[in-house]
Formats: structure tokens, sequence, C-alpha cells
């Protein structure tokens, strides 16, 4: 397979045809028909359905497309970052982000993010599913203590810690009775959470009265004094500052971590590296009271 041809078919792919390729950037229509067809042909795949008016991808046209205009897109991109110095970022960025993270902070951070890099354009889905970088085409993915994958390096941005809140007016459990409980998503009806202070260790017995889908929810139900939840304390710093809500606890368990997560297989773009670094003056120390700050109200 040539490299050439993959060039035309790539013009042809994005132009849409073979008359308006070669008209944009200046190159015969012969040549860019003759390239396609010796790629079709050492592909052994039809590429493009070839009607009177109309030129139309197939489905493996289609997927080659996909999968090869970003590389040249990027190619594209470094040689004119090396052209002038490197100096700015440009192109498409396409980040995942977790929806706890995503309703608390990315708004604010992709703002700021699109007011240093304007060149830079920012496209942000929310997702808590651990989705394939490849296949979705995605330069970046934020998640929260993630499954070791080797497809893919990273770094720790933020770490965080869940605790047992409630509203003042809510009596803490005694004597192993259980407590009305906020949760998110499915509890079973035994549940129990294993809090600890800085002088004991102890389960509590919860009563789930309410389930809710986001933790955002789960903490204004909290609020409310419908029973107690079981949040991220930067998500709840600002209440427990004011005694709208009150500490019962940390949960006995693993650490909170926030990875900001890349292809090792790809070249680190110059977007990439600088939503890296824009994570890391955004939250220096990573810790859940920068977070919280970061957040506010």
């Amino acid at each position: 397979m040539k490299l050439l041809a993959l060039v035309d078919f790539n013009l042809v792919a994005r132009h849409g045809g073979f008359g308006k390729a070669s008209r944009v950037t200046g190159r015969p229509k012969a040549t860019l028909s003759r390239r396609v067809a010796e790629l079709e042909a050492s592909l052994e795949l039809r590429l493009f359905e070839r009607g009177a008016r109309l030129l139309k991808l197939t489905e493996e046209g289609r997927a080659l497309f996909e999968r090869t205009s970003q590389l040249f897109t990027e190619l594209d991109e470094t040689t004119a970052a090396i052209a002038s110095g490197g100096r700015e970022p440009r192109g498409k960025l396409r980040i995942s982000a977790p929806l706890l993270f995503s309703q608390t902070a990315m708004g604010k951070l992709a703002a700021d993010f699109a007011l240093k890099y304007p060149e830079v354009r920012l496209e942000v889905t929310t997702e808590d599913r651990p989705v394939d970088m490849i296949e979705e085409a995605y330069d970046l993915v934020i998640r929260v203590n993630p499954e070791p994958d080797e497809s893919l390096v990273g770094r720790v941005f933020l770490r965080d810690r869940l605790v047992i809140v409630a509203n003042p007016g809510l009596t803490p459990p005694m004597d192993g009775s259980s407590v009305p409980a906020v949760v998110r998503g499915q509890v079973r009806q035994d549940e129990s959470w294993n809090v600890k202070t800085p002088t004991s260790q102890s389960k509590i017995a919860v009563n789930p009265v309410l389930s809710l889908s986001s933790l955002v929810m789960v903490r204004d139900a909290v609020r409310k004094g419908v029973g107690a939840g079981r949040l991220p304390v930067s998500l709840v710093s600002h209440d427990l500052a004011d005694g709208t809500l009150v500490h019962w606890g940390d949960v006995d368990g693993p650490e909170i971590t926030l990875w900001a997560l890349y292809p090792s297989r790809r070249l680190l773009s110059a977007r990439v590296s600088a939503f890296l670094d824009f994570l890391r003056d955004a939250f220096p120390k990573g810790t859940p009271d920068e977070l919280a700050a970061y957040v506010g109200r």
C-alpha cells in the first residue's frame, strides 16, 4: 500500500468527490482517480460506491477513512507545529470524563482551557462506562480508579475520599440499628457501610430510602434530611464547613483516584500534552480541598 494513495483517498473522502477534491487541492482529477483505484486494487476492496452524480464511501471505505484521517491530521499538525516552533496547540481534542467530575468541574475547566488555547477545538462527552479510546477516537479519558490497561498510560491528577454525612437533624444509629440512607444506583437491603473515625471503626446498617442516579442528586437529598449519604469529601466540604451537613466518619476503603489516560501506542500530541499540563496547573497538589476550592459553590 502506497502512502500517496492513502493521502489521495483521504482527500477524495474528505471533500466528497474527485472533482471537488481536485478543485480544492489543485491536484489533477485523473491522478486522484488513478490513485484511489490503485488503493482499491491493492486492498482488494471497493472503497467508494460510484454513481452517475454521487460518490459514497462503502462501509470498508468509511472505516479506513476514520482510522487514517486522524493520523494524517496529526501529521499535518505535527509538521505545522515544528514549522512554527511548536508554540501553539491546535486542532480537535476529544475527551471522555465521568459524570460527577463533569457536573462539578469540567465545564469550568473546559472554558478556561478554551480561553487559553483558542486554536484547540475541545469536545467533551460525559459517561462512566470504560470507553474504547481507539475505536471511539478519544484523545484522552478521565476515569476514577480505572482497571489496569496495557494499551493506556497516564497519570493521577486528583485524589479524594468517601465520607458518611447527614443533615444535623438526623441522629447517628445506636446499638446496630439501621439508618435511612440515600444511595446511588441499586443497593442490597442488607447493605452496610464500613466507617472509621480517629478513635474507632464500625459498621452502619443502612435502609435505602432513596436510590438516585448521580452523586450530586444524593448530596442534595441528604441536605434535606431524608437520609445519610456516602459521598466524596470534595463534594460536601463546603457543607461540612458551614454546618449544613455533619461528618459521621470516613468510609473504610481505598482512596478515590482520578486518572488522565491516553493511548500509549500514539505519540503524545501537543493538544493532549497541553491539557495534561493544564490539569496539573489547576490541581498542583491533587487534593480534595483543591477540587472543592476550584468548584466552589
